[in-house]
């Protein structure tokens, strides 16, 4: 993340390099550099002149490099954006590699490699280290959405409430790019100086405010069986906006923060260990003193045996319903 964010202060700040390497497995900071270099570099007077976007697939190392050395003829640089570059044969990497070596000072290359990192042996990444900009991403681990969800609201001026974050956290997931084109739904439709809360998210999002996964967990943390019963019903007519594989994760994930904070000598500590905002830990630490360490280990099984009853790794012809119900039943009876 660090290295994301100051790679888009320095393009924010016109501190442009002649070839940029990204690559990595979260889609969203690759598409997010490439967008912004884009909104600084492209506009519609220089786009049929300067710039010229490829396709790893189709594309061809010698026709890159010849477009690279053009002069822009309109704009400050010439823009050569590769699009699924990891569709590329990487006997075209070495190509590339020497136009680095030197390349173009008015043009400017960006080269997008995604779903895995770019071996750093090759020549091509060490000439861009030298030359360029090299940024490898990964996906957030679960504990830093909620941050980035509050981090990225800020950026598009939104104004969240803590509850409406957890809510598209819990939901959505780790699915950047999911989560960012939520937030610009919300931007839309929202008035400017308005607080976003789940009642938003509800109407725009279609997360229920009261049945939800983030609803159940914490009714089962706080001893709530008639409430957790009741969730575990909504959510089972409602399949499509709840899968069950997503039920199961969150309520795997809550249990796991619940014995992180059970391990924890300093409960200041608690927000960033557990990646909530600081106004959820009251919640959590009441749910950890209910539990003892044994009884959060044995909810962990539970939810991991529910989950391969779910995939029919285990159990015969047991439907989601009754997973769930039992489920319940044993987080009920620890």
């Amino acid at each position: 993340m660090q290295a994301f964010n100051t790679l888009l202060s320095k393009i924010k700040q016109e501190q442009f390099s002649p070839f940029y390497l990204l690559s990595g497995t979260e889609s969203y900071f690759i598409d997010a550099i490439t967008n912004a270099l884009m909104d600084q570099l492209v506009n519609e007077q220089s786009r049929d002149f300067d710039f010229t976007l490829f396709y790893g697939k189709e594309a061809i190392s010698a026709e890159i490099i010849e477009t690279a050395k053009r002069y822009p003829m309109i704009a400050p640089y010439n823009v050569v954006i590769v699009k699924e570059a990891q569709f590329m044969p990487p006997s075209s990497w070495d190509d590339l590699a020497a136009y680095v070596e030197n390349p173009t000072s008015q043009s400017i290359v960006v080269f997008c490699f995604k779903h895995k990192a770019f071996d750093k042996r090759k020549k091509l990444y060490k000439a861009a280290e030298r030359v360029g900009e090299v940024l490898t991403v990964k996906p957030l681990y679960d504990n830093q959405i909620s941050k980035w969800i509050s981090d990225e609201a800020k950026s598009l001026n939104i104004d969240l409430s803590p509850a409406a974050a957890t809510m598209l956290s819990e939901y959505i997931g780790a699915n950047l790019s999911a989560l960012h084109n939520e937030l610009v739904k919300l931007q839309l439709v929202v008035k400017n100086g308005e607080t976003i809360t789940p009642d938003h998210i509800e109407t725009h999002v279609g997360i229920s405010k009261e049945f939800n996964s983030f609803e159940l967990q914490k009714a089962i943390g706080l001893g709530q069986f008639s409430k957790a019963f009741q969730i575990i019903q909504y959510l089972n007519r409602n399949p499509k906006n709840h899968p069950l594989v997503l039920t199961l994760a969150t309520l795997h994930n809550y249990f796991q923060k619940l014995l992180l904070l059970k391990g924890l000598s300093n409960p200041a500590e608690a927000p960033k260990v557990l990646g909530v905002n600081p106004f959820f830990v009251k919640e959590y630490q009441s749910a950890a003193a209910r539990f003892s360490m044994k009884q959060i280990t044995q909810a962990m099984s539970s939810v991991l045996d529910a989950d391969l009853k779910s995939k029919g790794i285990k159990g015969v012809n047991t439907t989601p319903q009754q997973i769930m119900e039992e489920l319940l039943l044993k987080l009920f009876t620890l």
